[in-house]
């Protein structure tokens, strides 16, 4: 896809309530299939998996209601979507660092990066669902400081059949890994909706992606941000990944492209999409439309 890079927010493998359709709640693997195999030909950048382990029920606390309850399991997922799919990239979005150590996620995603051609993205973020931690017995207090080493630790260890690091919170030597990833420089993109977000991401990651946040928080911690030193050295490489709220590219084609633009000069260099659509059959239709308005769209 030429022009401005779409990723979509796959539907199907979670389901927020506030925006999720009916169909989505109970998504076939037809269904879910058609549309990745879709949006792979249409030539979208990306396709995103969350992580939850277990979310607290409705009773128990409000996150079931604000976040949903449906998380398919983002390896087995994006597993399953490589063997269907040819050349879209396959990202976590987000992987929870606290709850993996470094050298799991090196296992598991370096052999799928192997299996799919070197199609894995890693999304992570530092997670905040104190519920979630406390099953899972991961610490939260720290999980800020966690995550920075943690991100050190898994570029350490990428690509490398026998790592070594040496941290704060990780350390590991005299192992092997295999099979490990195609290359020893992993793409990481950084979760976030706070300064100290975008921060990890611009030492530590290759891009950012917040949420959560009115377009002109994000275009004030933006232009905060090209003042430093650490934008101007990786800004050629580096990616803010904007997700665009609901769009009609079929039914609202200029006021989509409005949006897109709009995105654009918030700071984008990637667009996340959720379409319009009342059925899969109209979705697959939103995903062409989307991809074609898109390739019109220079980035500047």
């Amino acid at each position: 896809m030429s022009g401005l890079p779409l990723g979509l927010i796959t539907p199907g493998l979670s389901a927020n309530p506030r925006v999720a359709r009916p169909w989505e709640l109970q998504a076939t693997p037809d269904q879910i299939g058609a549309v990745v195999t879709a949006a792979d030909r249409a030539g979208y950048a990306h396709l995103t998996c969350s992580e939850h382990v277990a979310v607290p029920a409705g009773a128990f606390s409000s996150a079931g209601t604000r976040r949903g309850t449906r998380y398919f399991d983002p390896a087995v997922s994006l597993g399953w979507i490589a063997a269907i799919t040819e050349r879209i990239l396959l990202a976590t979005h987000v992987l929870v660092a606290p709850y993996h150590h470094p050298l799991e996620v090196a296992k598991t995603y370096g052999t799928l990066d192997v299996l799919s051609g070197g199609r894995v993205v890693l999304g992570v973020g530092v997670g905040s669902l104190r519920e979630e931690f406390d099953l899972i017995d991961a610490p939260y207090d720290d999980r800020g400081p966690r995550t920075d080493d943690w991100l050190r630790a898994l570029r350490a260890a990428w690509g490398r059949s026998e790592p070594v690091y040496d941290g704060e919170f990780y350390s590991f030597s005299d192992l092997v890994v295999d099979p490990c990833a195609t290359t020893t420089d992993p793409v990481i993109r950084v979760g976030g909706r706070t300064p100290r977000s975008l921060r990890r991401a611009l030492h530590l990651g290759d891009a950012w992606v917040p949420f959560g946040l009115r377009p002109e928080e994000i275009a004030a911690m933006i232009e905060r941000a090209r003042s430093t030193e650490v934008w101007s050295a990786r800004r050629s490489g580096f990616d803010v990944i904007l997700a665009a709220e609901e769009v009609d590219a079929v039914g609202e084609a200029d006021r989509t492209a409005e949006r897109f633009a709009e995105l654009l000069e918030v700071g984008a260099t990637v667009v996340d999409v959720r379409l319009r659509h009342d059925s899969v059959g109209e979705l697959l239709e939103q995903i062409q439309a989307a991809a074609s308005l898109a390739a019109t769209i220079g980035r500047g």
